[in-house]
């Protein structure tokens, strides 16, 4: 019987998905090619390109084009990347901004009001130190290039939401020009990985106020999940389930290789020591599939977004994903 030719777009995750990039491990009755793609451009090739037979989707806008009656894609409780966001709040080194409660009132740079990282940061924002998104004027617009969020869903907001428009000008600039108080970004500045002082995170101990709000919540913020497309989903059921136990063995391979610290795999000189942290703090994996899983997280994503605007009513995530992967 031959295999199902299925060409799949996504990112590289060294210790996640390239099992299945160079086919180590391939889905059962699927003849995969994996494409690799950087995750600023995920928006413009899947969602607006719609390129790929399954791919990686930024979680909101998958999210909101479920709401908005889009059902181009079926989800997978497959979730490649996550990422915690204390240390992605950046401010003038010479603002007098020392507290996330400083921040109402304040001007924000965003990518896009709309995207999955930034509804976490307005998240714990709101939740943790009770500043909510119409506390705060939104200004959208390129970290370095002029409107280069291309491919995002985008919201209908409601009318206490202040978003602005960045226009020509770089948020990057507008920050360092003094026009805006503070930046939410998934990147770090350029000028502060390049050593200038004029910008600093929000959060100098980010990482410890990380660990805390895990242990706390239970949350590694989900960025992206997997999606088929509708029409091949439909033709091929089978295909979700064979999907999400390719993605989990893809896993576990690239871990046990990591594990292997006879010889450091990556040029991580306490990589031992962050094993020994996830296998404390997370359980050993820091990055869970499934459905049952990860409820509780999906339930706060979906709150979160209603509570910003992002959707008008509260879906059940029994709605965003293959019914075939539903069960433990």
């Amino acid at each position: 019987m031959s295999k199902l030719s299925l060409v799949f777009g996504g990112c590289d995750y060294w210790d996640r998905t390239r099992p299945l990039m160079d086919g180590t491990v391939q889905p059962e009755g699927v003849d995969l090619k994996y494409t690799v793609i950087p995750p600023g451009d995920l928006g413009r090739h899947v969602i607006a390109g719609n390129k790929f037979e399954a791919a990686e989707i930024y979680a909101c806008s998958y999210i909101m084009m479920r709401s908005s009656g889009d059902d181009r894609f079926v989800g997978l409780p497959i979730f490649p990347s996550r990422s915690f966001r204390h240390g992605y709040i950046f401010v003038r080194t010479d603002a007098d901004i020392e507290h996330p409660q400083q921040l109402a009132g304040k001007r924000i740079g965003v990518g896009q009001y709309a995207i999955t990282a930034t509804m976490w940061v307005r998240a714990l924002l709101q939740h943790d130190y009770g500043v909510p998104p119409s506390a705060v004027h939104w200004f959208e617009g390129g970290m370095w290039v002029p409107d280069d969020f291309t491919g995002h869903a985008t919201a209908e907001l409601p009318p206490d939401i202040r978003v602005s428009q960045a226009g020509e000008r770089t948020l990057e600039d507008m920050i360092l020009e003094g026009d805006l108080d503070a930046l939410i970004s998934p990147y770090r500045p350029r000028v502060l990985v390049a050593g200038d002082r004029r910008l600093r995170r929000l959060f100098r101990n980010y990482r410890e106020l990380e660990r805390d709000y895990f242990r706390r919540t239970g949350f590694f913020p989900i960025m992206h999940l997997v999606a088929i497309r509708r029409e091949i989903y439909e033709r091929h059921r089978w295909l979700a389930t064979s999907l999400v136990q390719a993605f989990e063995q893809a896993k576990r391979v690239s871990r046990a290789r990591l594990q292997d610290t006879s010889g450091l795999v990556v040029g991580l000189p306490w990589l031992v020591s962050e094993l020994e942290e996830v296998d404390e703090l997370f359980r050993g994996d820091a990055f869970p599939y499934g459905f049952e899983a990860n409820l509780p997280i999906l339930h706060a994503m979906l709150q979160y977004m209603v509570e910003q605007g992002m959707l008008k009513r509260k879906l059940d995530p029994h709605e965003l994903f293959a019914p075939e992967t539903l069960a433990s």
